[in-house]
């Protein structure tokens, strides 16, 4: 009688456990004067690119050579927040906000989130739990340098065409920073719309850091009238000047520049309104005088006197009036 003999069982093949993934994420552009905040994030995975480190140590050159690849071969979200944004919603709330856009890019799995720095800035989400805040992950984690590499490439290449569009303030230098030549621009041309209002020496140009420190005086008042006007004519096009320009002679509130026409504006500020009934006939003799002695001083040109009325405690615009 013959014996069966049991079949021999196949060992099961070992299962080859997936790469723990990892989203780095790194921003760029909190500390410039002017331009948008931008937050990377990416995932690398399996993907290996040689020369990752920290964007910072890397030369423009090799950035803009290493940006591509990363983009190719890697999962990459941008999130953007622009400078006007960023006055009105603040730092924090920014970061997190780009953070959060720049995540929502991302569409392949990861088991792990790190970000460089400090600051959770996905707190308050269903990621929150999975994130680890790491000082100099951009020198230390692929992925985190990646994001960095990717976000500082996106947002150079926004500031050099922004040189174009606003030529003289050197974006294409500095591309928005601090710098000895950025504030030789500012004082020469004034604020252009990309300029964070709520950054010095930006804040102090536009009168609102003065303002801020004692708001019930009549001088705070006035800065706080002018600045609301600064701001009217900068998202209407203008580019400032010069604000409370004066000699011993005469006087300008603003001096702001539209299409290649000078325009000299008087502030009027009225809790109830009414403003304007102070642009009388002498009133604008002297605004004239002020005028023509500012063009003779500085090459002539095109300009046009103007008039503004702040209103109410809210410092509102209520009217702008052309005068000539």
């Amino acid at each position: 009688m013959l014996k069966l003999q049991p079949k021999k069982q196949k060992k099961p093949k070992r299962q080859k456990l997936p790469k723990l993934a990892i989203l780095g994420i790194d921003e760029v552009g909190r500390g410039p004067w002017a331009g948008p905040l931008v937050v990377g994030a990416c995932v690398l995975g399996d993907v290996q690119i040689e020369g990752l480190t920290d964007s910072k140590k890397l030369s423009s050159k090799k950035r803009e050579a290493l940006a591509p690849i990363i983009q190719e071969k890697a999962a990459v979200g941008l999130g953007w927040v622009s400078a006007k944004e960023l006055d009105e919603i603040g730092m924090t709330a920014a970061l997190c906000k780009a953070c959060r856009e720049a995540v929502k890019q991302i569409h392949v799995p990861f088991h792990e989130i790190i970000i460089d720095g400090t600051i959770n800035f996905l707190r308050d989400t269903p990621l929150a739990s999975h994130v680890q805040v790491l000082t100099k992950a951009d020198l230390l984690v692929p992925e985190v340098s990646a994001a960095s590499i990717v976000a500082k490439v996106a947002r150079d290449n926004y500031m050099y065409k922004l040189a174009e569009k606003y030529p003289g303030y050197g974006f294409e230098k500095h591309v928005g920073y601090g710098t000895a030549a950025h504030r030789k621009a500012l004082e020469e041309l004034g604020v252009c719309p990309e300029h964070r209002k709520s950054f010095r020496p930006i804040a102090e140009m536009l009168g609102i850091a003065s303002a801020k420190k004692n708001p019930k005086s009549t001088k705070a008042k006035g800065n706080r009238g002018e600045t609301a006007v600064c701001n009217y004519l900068v998202e209407s096009g203008h580019e400032i000047v010069a604000r409370n320009w004066k000699n011993k002679f005469c006087e300008i509130d603003i001096i702001s520049k539209f299409n290649g026409v000078l325009c000299f504006t008087e502030v009027k500020y009225r809790r109830a309104g009414a403003g304007l009934d102070a642009i009388d006939k002498k009133k604008l003799e002297k605004m004239r005088f002020a005028a023509e002695f500012y063009l003779t001083q500085n090459g002539g040109g095109a300009a046009i006197l103007a008039a503004a009325e702040v209103s109410g405690d809210n410092y509102k615009v209520t009217d702008f009036l052309v005068l000539q």
